[in-house]
């Protein structure tokens, strides 16, 4: 691991942690931390190749040889690290109390890099706590996987005991002799030694300098004069990839509305990209943390946004919030300044105004925050950006002056194909009155308005109700666009003077120049329509499943809220189509409908077949039950969009085929956490399943519910039956309650779930089912049950992360399927003796 990982997760301007950066590799340090994050563990840290090689163990190093320890390999720490002792903010990566709980020397016994690489290192601790013979041991894992679980085992020698505990014995650091505690409650204090007493003494910290102005630090290339009534804002231009080279960094893209900022003595202006001022529109908040500044005056560019739970910026709830007159969720994140106290700063460096920018701006402030660049490589922060479904990076020259425009050294690489359409025309919505149903969109080229086809998902019932009331108002006779359509492409739809622009997410371009499974992310009211032409070239696309299912009422919306139609539905479902089947397909089926969407009052759970329902939906006899009524099964992409037809939301298979009804191929272990747990600590319920289920043999995968929790699920070689299965299951779950009874429990009390997670292991009998792999659930958000690599279990990523609208953004950057191998990894259950 290299430490760009290590960097990558912390924003040093608001985490005390340092930065670092690789150091000779000539040491044997060690050093164990203390931390007391979401859930209190021991970070174990040896040093090696010039970094801290890093292991996360959850209940600490004992020196029972008989007590394996799990410890779960982190990304490498910069040497540095090891002298850290403070408390990372709340909200910060790993936030918490952290102190140095022992440290010394290590010595490998025999040759360290080849036994790194086998998975059993054999070492021998100096430290002022552990000493004598260790073993790091990695476990079983997939072929390829990233991050791994090890174990720390005490060498049986003279250090070595039986009894006692040494972490409850000697708690306070090796550093200081402080506790966790003093710490955490002293967090102002800097610790100088330690008094006759044994305690550690307390010094306040000097008083902070004053933040830096032009006038007492200015940047080379920093000019007096006024501050113009505005300037011109930079623009990107868009690039299939980020430039390489060690010139550029790169910052994330913002889903959000770009503005430019003006503070003169306490007044604040805020004006969009073309000059329209927008003061008015984001709420007191916003405009006061900018008049907090402790400037005169300055012209500061950003971006505001309004973030979903996930932490990314969401351009259509940024909408919805305007709309609403919602005022609460506006975020500004500056990544420039223009211009400081009677000095313009364009023609400084890039790196010199975002270094003044960020000491002006408050490091607590909700509302007001700096937009944080990274030095690593461009394709990996794209790569980063992507799987987790964000919108992109921009690229700029770290020594690059403000050149207003195009013209610049500002480049963007997006992680989808997303860019602003004007609007021709509507079709209104076939289930809903006074609605708009679709949207005939266009680019400018010449001069002239090019149709590039219709846009059918992605509004919010309010969203579709307002554009209706606009466009009605612009309604036209003759053809807005100067292309002349086709009977199909003019069925139903009413032209409108091409005045309305509105920002589209596509997947590609289609060989007659349309757009192919778009989806309205909002309306841009800061881009005149003359101003919107072509940005992406014509590239080849992904082959989609196509099917023969008609869907009535397309324009139907499942989620208000999200602006999900049936139509979108099918798309998503297209998209995803490639990595799902082998979970749905040939398969006993139980569906939640919902044909008024998730808001309706229908909510039908079926097993069995309906009135009117879609041939392409199977309906199969029970081999036990030949006499009962049939079974439901799809067996094509043609029977998901007949699912989807039906108002079928949510797709629970059983955990085998049709082809092998009394055999299971997989087991599935829902982690469903009670109230006040943390995320965190479902996740380490997670890998403590997973380290046992390889301790039987068996390769267990990891996916999001899309609700609460997580589902480790394990495939099968089809061998044993339904009741060893089961029997198996319950003995997971029994025997993680019985072993931490405070944090699990594997029977279905709700009274007792408080605090603890409930193993679920009852989705494994005959004829139980669980949620599919990428199928949707009807809850708000639209979120979808997501296969990841167990390297991308991090708190970056909640159990209801993705969603019908991200998803396909994740896939399309990822090398290959989160899955991959998953049925040729199946073993037999052995019995349980």
């Amino acid at each position: 691991m290299a430490l760009e990982t290590y960097q990558a997760k912390r924003n040093f301007k608001l985490t005390p942690e340092p930065r670092g950066r690789k150091g000779r590799s000539t040491g044997n340090s060690f050093v164990i931390q203390k931390h007391d994050a979401t859930r209190l563990h021991y970070d174990f840290r040896l040093e090696m190749d010039g970094v801290l090689k890093s292991w996360a163990v959850t209940k600490g190093p004992s020196l029972n040889p008989e007590e394996k320890r799990l410890a779960v390999h982190v990304e490498d720490h910069p040497l540095s690290y090891g002298d850290f002792e403070g408390i990372i903010p709340k909200g910060q990566y790993g936030g918490g109390t952290v102190i140095v709980w022992d440290r010394g020397t290590w010595t490998p016994l025999g040759d360290v890099h080849k036994s790194y690489r086998k998975g059993h290192l054999e070492f021998e601790l100096d430290g002022e706590k552990l000493k004598g013979r260790w073993h790091l041991v990695r476990m079983h894992g997939r072929p390829g996987e990233k991050r791994e679980n090890w174990l720390l085992i005490k060498g049986d020698d003279a250090e070595a005991r039986h009894d006692g505990d040494i972490l409850e014995e000697r708690p306070e650091s090796a550093k200081t002799g402080r506790q966790l505690e003093e710490v955490a409650e002293n967090p102002d204090a800097t610790w100088k030694s330690k008094s006759g007493n044994g305690k550690a003494v307390a010094a306040k910290k000097p008083a902070q300098k004053a933040r830096p102005s032009v006038s007492d630090e200015r940047p080379k290339g920093a000019r007096r004069g006024v501050m113009p009534d505005f300037i011109e804002p930079a623009l990107a231009k868009l690039k299939p990839k980020p430039p390489a080279g060690d010139r550029w960094i790169h910052e994330i893209k913002f889903d959000g509305y770009r503005l430019q900022v003006r503070v003169e003595d306490g007044k604040v202006r805020m004006l969009t990209r073309s000059g329209l001022d927008w003061t008015a529109k984001f709420g007191k908040d916003v405009l006061d943390a900018f008049a907090a500044l402790p400037v005169h005056s300055a012209v500061i560019d950003g971006e505001i946004v309004v973030e979903r739970d996930s932490g990314a910026s969401d351009f259509s709830a940024l909408q919805r919030d305007l709309s609403e007159g919602r005022n609460d969720r506006f975020v500004f994140y500056a990544f420039d300044l223009l211009h400081l106290d009677g000095h313009k700063l364009v023609d400084a460096t890039l790196i010199d105004r975002k270094h003044l920018l960020e000491s002006l701006l408050p490091a607590d402030n909700d509302r007001l925050r700096y937009s944080a660049h990274f030095n690593e490589r461009g394709g990996l922060v794209l790569d980063h950006a992507c799987r987790l479904s964000l919108e992109g990076v921009i690229s700029k020259l770290r020594d690059s002056k403000y050149t207003s425009g195009r013209n610049g050294d500002w480049i963007k690489s997006k992680c989808s194909q997303r860019q602003e359409f004007v609007i021709g025309g509507f079709v209104p919505s076939t289930s809903m009155e006074n609605a708009i149903g679709s949207l005939a969109m266009g680019y400018y080229q010449g001069g002239e308005l090019k149709h590039v086809g219709r846009v059918g998902t992605g509004y919010t019932v309010a969203t579709a109700q307002m554009l209706y009331e606009k466009l009605s108002r612009l309604a036209q006779n003759e053809n807005s666009f100067d292309d002349k359509l086709t009977a199909e492409e003019r069925r139903g739809l009413i032209y409108v003077k091409p005045q309305l622009v509105g920002e589209v997410e596509f997947r590609a371009w289609s060989a007659d120049g349309n757009l192919r499974h778009a989806a309205f992310r909002g309306l841009r009211e800061d881009k005149l329509a003359k101003e919107v032409t072509r940005e992406t070239e014509q590239t080849a696309a992904r082959p989609l499943p196509t099917a023969a299912v008609t869907l009535t009422h397309p324009d139907r919306i499942y989620w208000p809220d999200e602006g999900v139609t049936k139509e979108g539905l099918a798309d998503y479902y297209a998209q995803v189509w490639r990595f799902m089947a082998p979970y749905v397909v040939n398969r006993p089926l139980a569906l939640l409908r919902l044909p008024d969407g998730i808001n309706g009052r229908q909510r039908f759970f079926q097993k069995h077949a309906w009135k009117g329902m879609n041939p392409h939906i199977d309906q199969i006899i029970d081999p036990k039950d030949k006499q009962g009524e049939k079974l439901l099964r799809i067996t094509d992409f043609d029977g998901v969009v007949a699912l989807v037809q039906s108002a079928v939301l949510e797709i629970h298979p059983w955990g085998t085929t049709t082809d092998n009804w009394e055999k299971p191929d997989m087991i599935t272990m829902d982690l469903d956490p009670g109230e006040e747990v943390a995320w965190e600590d479902v996740i380490a319920a997670a890998y403590e399943l997973k380290a046992r289920l390889e301790a039987e043999g068996l390769a267990p995968f990891v996916k999001t519910s899309g609700g609460k929790g997580l589902h480790v699920v394990t495939p099968l070689t089809p061998k044993a039956g339904w009741v060893q299965v089961k029997a198996f299951a319950k003995w997971l779950g029994d025997s993680m309650s019985a072993d931490n009874p405070d944090r699990y429990l594997a029977t279905a009390t709700k009274a007792k779930r408080k605090g603890r997670i409930f193993i679920d292991y009852l989705r494994n009998g005959r004829g139980n089912t669980a949620v599919a792999a990428y199928s949707t659930r009807a809850r708000p958000g639209a979120a979808v049950s997501m296969p990841l690599e167990w390297s991308e279990l991090t708190a970056d990523i909640g159990p209801a992360y993705f969603t019908v609208d991200n998803t396909p953004t994740r896939l399309d950057a990822l090398p290959g399927d989160p899955w991959d191998g998953f049925f040729a990894a199946a073993k037999p259950l052995e019995k349980k003796r």
